[in-house]
């Protein structure tokens, strides 16, 4: 049997090995496999794969307007993340680490999509009586559920053009597999021809179809890169399994906003929603600690109220430590080094721990400003008040630069009872109203932290 090299990430088929993908330049991307050999002829798979509808072309004027169904799911959080719900004959794509709760929230959405609609849920990983048990324990009970565990894609085709559902799960498309391709199942051939099949069905027949997918040890999503580019939306399921609150995140999505997240809680019930996330991320923080401040970030179009703390200790090492969780390392180390060359603040000689405080990650800039006040406020023992916040970006020179939707960040910190927002300097200009009951702090530099804070 001939042995090929496949890239994951852009699906080129080469016989030998490369370091670097002759296509797509990324590096360390193959992966050994078998050579893919041709379906045979009417092949169980285009025997039952009665498909609708013909290949033709369309003049652009002769299509009629459709109007798009949405599905709610009945999580609201998650219907959020998909612009307002599941629209019907699209394709999502869910991938997360193992034990997330990836088929865990498939099972809840199933509770209120049941009540009106056929749902096929095609398991590979579990039997059905482990997943009626963990339904029983989610209270999940709807006449309208089907449960297939089958991973040939030739016996679920089958089952799927007699039931005709009006939802499909699959978890998870690394599972499904085809018997007339040499590789074995969850290889990069494997993978893409299920997806194909899968979304060849969900779009000819309006069929939604939401694939649970498995995640790399660098977190990506196993199989090809282009498996990505042929779903509808993309979403990871983020989070700790130590930690209690788990985000849905949208990194590509075809109708609705990308970037968009949804939180919630993990509990012996399943998954809770968290509609207000901002409460949820500041109820625990202490009182008159130094090393702590409120920062305000975007995620999508909702404005996140999350607590950076920061440790800085002398350190007994040779070399100093340094631990960022929740924030980019290299960003944190960034910082330190604008402090100690602006500043003078000596963090060369103290180990200097970073986090963000529920186990949020904070992906832009804009924590920047906040990350500065608590690293010197740990470092000069000084108590921030619980009622200050802050958001910018901090550049080399120690500037406090501006960022975006500055106005939402100050609605939801006066919502949340603010009272002082230290803000960069040309983010007041930008205003389009003025606050009362507020004070707005603008500040050009790191240079003028230490006055506010002392």
């Amino acid at each position: 049997m001939k042995t090929n090299y496949v890239c994951s990430n852009c699906g080129g088929i080469y016989s030998k090995w490369y370091g670097k993908c002759p296509d797509c330049g990324e590096w360390n991307s193959f992966e050994e496999s078998a050579e893919e050999t041709p379906p045979k002829k009417g092949s169980k798979v285009r025997k039952t794969a009665a498909l609708k509808g013909d290949s033709r072309v369309f003049a652009l004027n002769d299509i009629p307007k459709s109007e798009k169904i949405r599905y709610q799911t009945g999580m609201n959080e998650f219907d959020r993340v998909l612009g307002g719900g599941l629209v019907k004959g699209s394709v999502v794509l869910l991938a997360g680490e193992p034990g997330i709760g990836k088929s865990t929230l498939l099972l809840q959405i199933c509770a209120n999509l049941g009540e009106n609609h056929k749902i096929l849920y095609i398991s590979g990983e579990e039997s059905p009586s482990q997943i009626k048990l963990r339904a029983s324990r989610l209270g999940v009970d709807t006449q309208n559920l089907f449960i297939l565990c089958e991973t040939d894609i030739s016996k679920i085709i089958p089952e799927l053009n007699s039931l005709l559902p009006d939802i499909v799960l699959v978890d998870s498309v690394q599972t499904i597999y085809d018997e007339d391709l040499s590789p074995s199942p969850g290889s990069v051939a494997q993978v893409k021809a299920a997806a194909r099949i899968f979304i060849e069905i969900a779009k000819t027949n309006g069929i939604s179809v939401i694939m649970v997918g498995h995640v790399n040890k660098d977190g990506g999503i196993a199989g090809p890169k282009v498996l990505e580019h042929m779903v509808d939306a993309v979403l990871y399921f983020e989070g700790d399994k130590l930690y209690a609150y788990r985000i849905i995140r949208s990194v590509k999505n075809r109708f609705g906003s990308t970037n968009e997240i949804g939180v919630f809680q993990m509990s012996e019930y399943g998954l809770e929603e968290i509609p207000n996330p901002s409460e949820m991320l500041i109820s625990e923080r202490p009182d008159n600690v130094p090393g702590s401040c409120a920062v305000c970030v975007m995620e999508g179009t909702r404005p996140i109220v999350a607590e950076v703390q920061a440790l800085a200790v002398q350190s007994v090492f040779p070399s100093p430590r340094r631990l960022a969780t929740g924030l980019d390392y290299n960003r944190v180390n960034l910082i330190l080094a604008v402090l100690e060359k602006r500043l003078g603040l000596k963090f060369g000689l103290n180990d200097v721990y970073v986090n963000v405080a529920g186990g949020l990650e904070l992906k832009e800039p804009s924590g920047d400003l906040a990350t500065a006040m608590a690293l010197i406020s740990s470092y000069k023992n000084i108590v921030i008040p619980k009622e200050y916040i802050a958001f910018g970006e901090v550049g080399l020179a120690g500037e406090c630069r501006t960022v975006s939707n500055a106005e939402n960040r100050i609605n939801e910190a006066i919502r949340l009872g603010f009272k002082k927002i230290i803000v960069p300097y040309k983010t007041v200009s930008r205003l389009k109203k003025k606050y009362l009951g507020v004070e707005i702090v603008p500040v050009k530099s790191v240079f003028e932290i230490l006055p506010i804070i002392s």
